[in-house]
């Protein structure tokens, strides 16, 4: 079994005489009625989705499809923007009213986060919205009201949106002034040849109604998004001398690139190697723009997304190499930074981390489905939108592997699979920091494996231990706790952290990667492009897997249950080692967890020992036999050290 997430390290070691007692035992904690009563999912399974964690018979989910324009002056950093929402409504509800997200408007002094987190560099006026129409039977627009609250805007239609696929065409005019950084979200940021732009959350989207509350209108704190489905045509306007990197694919390159530009990009879709686009030379060169003057419009499309973003800089290095997809298909992995970003030690190297996490994720968990993945660098330290990331302009060497390897992995969790981010982080911090770890054994031969960084080990030791640390802490919050009340000390512990490390625990612990495996990768492909629940996700992999894991989402998932087994007593059989040897094994504390008893003999030899989780049904000790011819020196409870033990001082029992 593969275990990245492990260092092995020595027990300590108590001695003792085979037939005692340890001294003063610690009291048990643990409950076997508790620990494996009927579990209640946070959400019940209805007709919209099944007992089995996929959708079910009557699933729906609504969509919506955009068409934007908007036109970036960098002098003045204003974004003016019109847009069209085609918003189809398969819900069996009539609508009278659609709720959008303003995000901007998180940028004001009076937002509801700036009460609840840390500030933004700068404060907004937020969005400015010119008008909001609908279209109406004929095809005429016509004014709506509408009201603004906080993130949130409510449109009141002139009739209800009929049920079962009835739609309509929203037009919303708008303008905002790109904001100062806040939460590595979106900004503008200064660089040698020219500011860079980075744009996201700039247009205002659908909120989603569903099955599960209606309309999610739970406002833009500082958590992530909740976001329909769709396809998307935009486009970007700003002066000549810009380069713009967006979602999609770029639908009118010879109106936006010179001829070489577009000659290197042909190449770039058939080598494996890095290919520049526009060298650093370039950068201050006119001519590696089609024209002098003026403006140019950039045109992207996407389709099935849930966002788009992009960024725009005269400043930008650009280079691009092709991924190679299953089945034979391929994509093309891009990276943009500033001159003073270059260079192997740092992001000369990002598009072959690109590259390389797309193809591994790929190979691993589901297919790549859009035809270009982008870096663009800036001051968003780290942060994922469809198809493009924004990851830090100064980041090197592995952390820049790392960093281009978790936000493109965003692109699986929650990009692909649409969990919703403001309720449930762990669906998708935690997920992605699960696959990291996998891709940083497997690139280039693990150049930069084992992953231990402050997302999976925050105190960069055994992550077993350092999990055992966050989940003894009183304060620490429970992961089916929404996104938005967890304090930010806890954020990656929990969310990232042990959101990772429960999947780890699945895959190589309690299941195993031979039927782990193909369920997360069914899962993955049964709701892409949808939104799944906690409770879809618990249900799925119990019934793909063959297990009944109520016991783990309730000690992991909706409490910080601490794991602590010992070794009470080592005894030989009838008191003849040739009999073989029993070992008296207790449960302390409330979380079960199947381990590992490892037996040392007098010869040196070792015996390994599965002890399932089905033992602490009944029984708070038990009294593990194990057959056998020689003296046993010592018995050991998980001799690796891949669980998140709380007492490792009571696993080795030695015999004297």
């Amino acid at each position: 079994m593969n275990k990245p997430a492990v260092f092995l390290a020595a027990s300590a070691v108590l001695l003792l005489a085979a037939t005692a007692m340890a001294a003063a035992p610690a009291a048990a904690k643990f409950d076997p009625l508790q620990a494996f009563a009927p579990y209640s999912y946070p959400q019940p399974a209805t007709a919209y989705r099944s007992a089995s964690g996929k959708p079910g018979p009557l699933f729906w989910q609504n969509r919506a499809d955009y068409t934007i324009q908007a036109t970036l002056d960098p002098a003045t950093r204003q974004l003016r923007g019109s847009e069209v929402i085609s918003y189809t409504n398969h819900s069996p509800d009539a609508l009278d009213v659609l709720w959008l997200q303003l995000e901007q408007n998180r940028y004001r002094k009076d937002a509801r986060g700036a009460f609840t987190g840390k500030f933004p560099t700068e404060f907004t006026d937020g969005y400015r919205i010119a008008s909001v129409e609908v279209e109406d039977a004929q095809g005429r627009a016509q004014p709506v009201k509408w009201l603004v609250s906080d993130t949130r805007m409510q449109v009141q239609l002139p009739a209800a949106l009929k049920g079962n696929g009835g739609s309509l065409r929203l037009h919303v005019a708008w303008s905002y002034t790109v904001p100062g950084e806040f939460g590595g979200r979106t900004d503008v940021n200064p660089s040698r040849n020219g500011e860079i732009f980075e744009i996201a959350q700039w247009y205002p989207r659908m909120a989603v109604y569903d099955d599960l509350r209606g309309w999610d209108t739970a406002p833009y704190l500082n958590s992530e998004f909740y976001l329909e489905y769709g396809d998307f045509d935009y486009a970007i306007t700003v002066p000549w001398d810009m380069i713009v990197a967006g979602s999609g694919e770029l639908v009118n390159p010879d109106e936006v690139l010179t001829k070489t530009e577009r000659q290197r990009l042909e190449q770039a879709r058939r080598s494996d190697a890095t290919v520049m686009i526009r060298t650093p030379e370039e950068v201050s060169q006119p001519s590696s723009r089609p024209k002098q003057g003026g403006t140019l419009t950039w045109r992207f499309r996407m389709h099935d997304t849930r966002d788009v973003a992009f960024g725009a800089s005269k400043a930008f290095v650009w280079d691009a190499a092709r991924i190679n997809l299953p089945e034979g298909k391929t994509a093309l992995a891009m990276s943009v930074y500033p001159v003073e970003s270059g260079g192997n030690a740092a992001w000369g190297r990002a598009t072959e981390y690109l590259k390389a996490a797309t193809e591994y994720f790929s190979r691993q968990w589901y297919p790549y489905p859009w035809p270009v993945a982008i870096n663009e660098a800036g001051t968003a330290g780290g942060m994922e939108y469809p198809g493009i990331t924004f990851d830090h302009k100064l980041a090197k060497g592995n952390k820049l592997h790392m960093v281009v390897a978790h936000e493109i992995g965003h692109i699986w969790f929650p990009m692909i699979v649409g969990s919703n981010e403001r309720r449930a982080a762990w669906m998708d911090e935690g997920f992605n920091t699960f696959i990291d770890v996998y891709e940083s054994d497997a690139f280039n031969h693990g150049e930069y494996a084992p992953k231990r960084d402050s997302e999976y080990a925050p105190g960069g030791g055994n992550p077993a231990d350092e999990i055992a640390k966050v989940i003894a802490d009183p304060a620490a919050p429970v992961l089916l706790n929404g996104a938005d009340m967890v304090p930010e000390k806890y954020r990656h512990p929990i969310s990232y952290f042990k959101g990772a490390f429960g999947l780890v625990l699945l895959r190589e612990q309690i299941i195993g990667p031979e039927r782990f495996d193909p369920a997360f990768r069914k899962y993955i492909a049964t709701w892409a492009y949808k939104h799944p629940s906690p409770s879809d996700f618990f249900r799925f992999m119990e019934s793909e897997t063959g297990e009944d894991l109520g016991w783990f989402w309730r000690g992991w998932y909706e409490h910080n249950w601490q794991f602590d087994m010992a070794v009470r007593k080592v005894a030989p059989i009838d008191g003849h080692w040739s009999h073989g040897a029993e070992v008296t094994l207790a449960n302390l504390d409330q979380l079960v967890l199947p381990t590992t008893l490892r037996l040392t003999y007098a010869d040196g030899s070792t015996r390994d020992l599965r002890v399932p989780v089905e033992t602490w049904q009944q029984h708070r000790e038990y009294v593990v036999r194990v057959a056998g011819t020689q003296k046993v020196v010592s018995a050991t409870l998980d001799p690796l050290h891949a669980l998140p033990e709380a007492d490792r001082s009571n696993d080795t029992l030695k015999v004297k």
